[in-house]
C-alpha cells in the first residue's frame, strides 16, 4: 500500500535559508518519499520540487529601517499564505529562520491545528529574550542549530531537538588550502591573500562596500604582496561593489571579484575580513582567522543595540563564549581599524594555530548529520495520521 500524500508548507526568508530548507526537504524526502512542498524559496529548494508562492528575495530584508520600507509588501505576503495555508490546510507548516515573518505565520496556523516546526531558533539567547512565550504559543516544535540552545527551549516547556548545523556536515574538517590557492592561480606562492565578503544582501554591500575598498587599500600600503578574493552572492551586489570600487579610483588594487565561490575564497585566504551572519560561522568551519565588522544605519543600529544581551555578535564568540576573533563593529569599523586587526592576526603564527584548534572543535560539536537529524524530528508530524 503506497503513502498517502502529504503537503508540506514551508517558508525560508534568505540565501541561508534556502540552503537549510532545500538539505531538509532532500532527507525529508528519503524518509517519506510521497510529500509535497509548496511556500517561499530560493532556487535550491526550487532544485528539490517546491512549488514557491513568492520568491525569497521578497522578505531578504534586515534591519528596522530597512523593514519599514518594506512592511505593507512583506505584511501583505503573510496574510496572503495564511489564508491559503488555512483554507488548504497543508500537513505540516515549516519555518525556516526569518522569525519576524514565520512566527506571525506559525501563531495563526498552529491556532488553526495546523502543526509547526521552527527550523533555526530564533536568537532569544542574544536579544528579545521574551520571544520565548510567542515561540512556545506559535511552534510545536523547535529545531535548534546550536548546543547552548536545546536547555534554553526545555526549560520554558518548548519541544525541542538539537540538529547541529549542516555546514559542519559536509564542510572539510582539513580544507586543501595550498591546492585552492593553485586551482585559484594565487601567484607568487608567497602572497599574503584576504578574503573580503561584504555579505549577501545589496544592503549589506552597499553600507560595507566603501570600507571593505579602503581597507584593503590600508592592507595593500602595508603588505605590497597582498591580494584581494571578493565573492558577491548576484550580479546586482557585484555591480553596487563595483560602482563604488570606480567611485573610489581603485581599480588598480590587485583584487579579484567572483560570483560565489565564498568557500573557495576562505579556503585559500590568509585571514578573511567578514559581515556578521552565517559567514562567520563558515569562516570558522574552514579554519581561517577573521576579522568579524558590520555597520547599519545608524538609528537601526541604536535600537539593535539597546535589545542584545551578549557582548559578541559573531558567531565564533558566541559558541567559544569569548572573543576568539576580533569584531569591530559601526564606528569603530574605520579602514585603519580593520586593516591593522587584520594583518595582526595573520602575522601571529601562535594565534593562527590557537584559531585552528579551537575552531576545529567547534566543527566536532556542530557536526551532527543535521539534516538527517531534522527529518527524522519531522518524520511525526507525517505518520502519525498515515497509518
Amino acid at each position: 500500500m503506497s503513502e498517502p500524500v502529504k503537503t508540506i508548507a514551508i517558508v525560508a526568508g534568505e540565501a541561508s535559508g534556502d540552503m537549510l530548507a532545500s538539505m531538509l526537504m532532500q532527507a525529508i524526502k528519503q524518509a517519506y518519499p510521497a510529500v509535497r512542498f509548496i511556500g517561499i524559496g530560493g532556487p535550491k529548494m526550487q532544485v528539490i520540487g517546491m512549488e514557491v508562492l513568492f520568491p525569497l528575495e521578497k522578505l531578504a530584508v534586515r534591519g528596522y529601517v530597512e523593514v519599514l520600507r518594506h512592511y505593507r509588501e512583506i505584511v501583505g505576503i503573510r496574510n496572503q499564505l495564511r489564508k491559503r495555508f488555512i483554507a488548504q490546510k497543508p500537513d505540516l507548516f515549516i519555518g525556516v529562520d526569518a522569525p519576524d515573518f514565520n512566527l506571525d505565520l506559525e501563531l495563526a496556523l498552529k491556532s488553526h491545528g495546523i502543526p509547526t516546526v521552527h527550523y533555526v531558533s530564533p536568537s532569544i539567547w542574544a536579544w528579545r529574550g521574551e520571544r520565548i512565550n510567542k515561540i512556545k504559543k506559535a511552534v510545536s516544535h523547535i529545531l535548534a542549530l546550536f548546543p547552548f540552545e536545546a536547555p534554553l527551549y526545555e526549560q520554558a516547556g518548548v519541544p525541542v531537538t538539537y540538529v547541529g548545523h549542516p555546514l559542519a556536515d559536509f564542510m572539510p574538517e582539513q580544507p586543501k588550502r595550498e591546492a585552492m590557492r593553485e586551482q585559484m592561480r594565487i601567484l607568487p606562492k608567497t602572497a599574503k591573500v584576504f578574503a573580503l565578503l561584504p555579505g549577501s544582501r545589496q544592503s549589506e554591500v552597499r553600507q560595507l562596500a566603501e570600507t571593505y575598498i579602503e581597507t584593503a587599500k590600508q592592507i595593500w600600503q602595508q603588505c605590497p604582496e597582498a591580494q584581494f578574493l571578493v565573492p558577491l552572492a548576484t550580479r546586482e551586489t557585484r555591480n553596487i561593489f563595483e560602482h563604488v570600487r570606480w567611485k573610489l579610483h581603485a581599480q588598480d588594487l590587485p583584487m579579484t571579484l567572483l560570483f560565489g565561490h565564498s568557500h573557495d575564497a576562505m579556503i585559500a585566504a590568509d585571514g578573511v575580513l567578514v559581515a556578521s551572519g552565517t559567514a562567520t560561522l563558515e569562516a570558522a568551519l574552514l579554519k581561517r582567522p577573521m576579522v568579524i565588522t558590520y555597520k547599519m544605519p545608524a538609528l537601526s543600529w541604536w535600537m539593535h543595540r539597546r535589545k542584545m544581551y551578549q557582548r559578541w555578535v559573531g558567531l565564533p564568540n558566541i559558541l567559544a563564549e569569548r572573543f576568539v576573533v576580533p569584531e569591530i563593529l559601526q564606528d569603530d569599523a574605520t579602514p585603519q581599524n580593520l586593516a591593522q586587526a587584520l594583518l595582526n592576526l595573520v602575522n601571529s603564527k601562535s594565534a593562527v594555530a590557537e584559531l585552528e584548534q579551537t575552531f576545529t572543535a567547534m566543527h566536532h560539536i556542530l557536526r551532527q548529520n543535521t539534516a538527517q537529524k531534522a527529518a527524522a524530528a519531522i518524520l511525526p508530524f507525517l505518520i502519525k495520521d498515515a497509518d
